[in-house]
């Protein structure tokens, strides 16, 4: 009788029809981060809502190396074939009533653990120097507050 092992790695095709192979246990491990990241997402979306805020997605990103800002990208998932919005950076625009004509603009970006990245900091530095948002809050899980803690990025990283 013949032993079947189970097979550790699962082959898919990337942009360029270049085979890829991904370990299954990552595979399983990316799901759950993206699972809890977007249910995170949401929390945060929620939290501003209810704090009378105005929230919409930001379609929008920084082009770095021409310094302007851009449309985001679509992203194609062929698996489902359908278009993926959303892949601005921050993830969201919160607007705020302050009086007639005067409203506060803020950025919010999602971050399980609070830590963005090089490129995603100078992005953050970019639309603060040319004044695109008021601030930038990074919002972050906690134990505190609602599950979540805002970081104002000016005050951690500029």
């Amino acid at each position: 009788m013949e032993e079947y092992k189970e097979v550790e790695y699962e082959a898919k095709f990337d942009e360029e029809g270049k085979v890829v192979l991904k370990k299954k246990s990552e595979i399983k491990k990316g799901k759950k981060s993206r699972s809890s990241g977007l249910k995170f997402e949401l929390k945060v979306r929620k939290y501003w809502e209810s704090k009378g805020y105005i929230v919409d997605k930001w379609n929008n990103n920084v082009d770095l190396e021409n310094n302007k800002l851009v449309p985001a990208k679509r992203k194609y998932n062929p698996f489902k074939k359908v278009m993926a919005i959303g892949t601005g950076f921050p993830d969201f625009v919160v607007i705020q009533f302050i009086r007639d004509g005067i409203y506060d603009v803020i950025g919010v970006e999602v971050k399980i653990n609070g830590i963005l990245s090089k490129e995603e900091k100078e992005k953050c530095r970019w639309y603060l120097e040319k004044k695109v948002f008021s601030k930038i809050l990074v919002a972050k899980k906690s134990d505190k507050n609602e599950g979540m803690e805002n970081i104002n990025f000016s005050e951690k990283w500029h």
